[in-house]
């Protein structure tokens, strides 16, 4: 009997050592998100050797009826964006990440995290929990004066 218990001991310890490598993979992230209080999702890809987020749903795509800026009832536009050029682009097709590298340990670094609602780009960093959740934190200067947000996921792709 004791031999069974050392030999599923074994096993157990392989299958949890197999899902702590398996999650050590710059791919995990891969996928859609739903982002803190459900407002949106984001679909995060590789672009370029690097991690790309583009806004691909919105909880609620079009402007309120009690807009200041009389734009009532039409689709979301990026009207914070500090570009006059960019400002009438769609925030559903928006991209949001970008930049970010794989460092190992399940953390992207080196990218950047733009936020719509208030037209400003920030620094990030972004790591995946052992609970399978999405950590995104936006920084200015230092990670120290940032916010953090956690994302769930939608989907994942299979790599």
């Amino acid at each position: 009997m004791r031999g069974l218990v050392q030999i599923f001991v074994v096993v157990l310890l392989g299958v949890f050592a197999g899902c702590v490598f398996a999650q050590d993979d710059e791919n995990t992230i891969l996928g859609v998100w739903i982002t803190a209080k459900g407002k949106a999702q984001v679909e995060i890809s590789t672009q370029e050797n690097a991690i790309a987020g583009y806004i691909i749903w919105l909880k609620e795509p079009f402007f309120p009826e009690n807009d200041e800026q009389g734009m009532a009832g039409k689709p979301k536009i990026d009207r914070e964006n500090p570009d006059p050029e960019l400002r009438k682009q769609t925030v559903i097709g928006l991209q949001i990440i970008s930049g970010f590298q794989y460092k190992g340990d399940g953390e992207w670094k080196g990218g950047t995290v733009y936020d719509p609602e208030n037209g400003k780009t920030y620094k990030g960093k972004i790591w995946l929990t052992a609970e399978g959740t999405l950590k995104v934190r936006g920084f200015i200067g230092i990670l120290l004066f940032g916010r953090t947000e956690e994302w769930l996921p939608v989907t994942r792709r299979r790599h």
